[in-house]
């Protein structure tokens, strides 16, 4: 990976039909990998959107930073482990997709 591992978590037991993520990282690079199970990654770049379906725990998802990401179509018992560049900071969240937009078009 590109960058050092300061933080690992997991999403787990995510009910059908529910999303995960929703918000886009200031400095913070993430590697996703399905453990277990099944999800699709989707990425917002500001312009377009990405979807990665991701069924194999031998492929990840590098997500840098600035990038919006959103976690959807869980299958039962499916299993996030999610690898981060920085240690956990509610200041490097956004959590607004128009904010999020606008910082990207300066």
């Amino acid at each position: 990976m590109p960058f050092k591992v300061k933080r690992v978590y997991w999403i787990y037991d995510v009910p059908g039909g529910e999303k995960r993520g929703g918000h886009a990282f200031k400095e913070t690079w993430e590697c996703i990998v399905a453990l277990s199970g099944s999800f699709d990654v989707l990425l917002h770049d500001g312009t377009k959107e990405f979807r990665y379906p991701l069924n194999r725990s031998y492929y990840g998802v590098l997500i840098p930073k600035m990038m919006w990401r959103t976690l959807e179509n869980f299958s039962t018992n499916s299993l996030a482990l999610i690898a981060a560049s920085t240690k956990y900071s509610v200041e490097d969240y956004i959590y607004d997709i128009e904010v999020f937009k606008s910082l990207k078009a300066q």
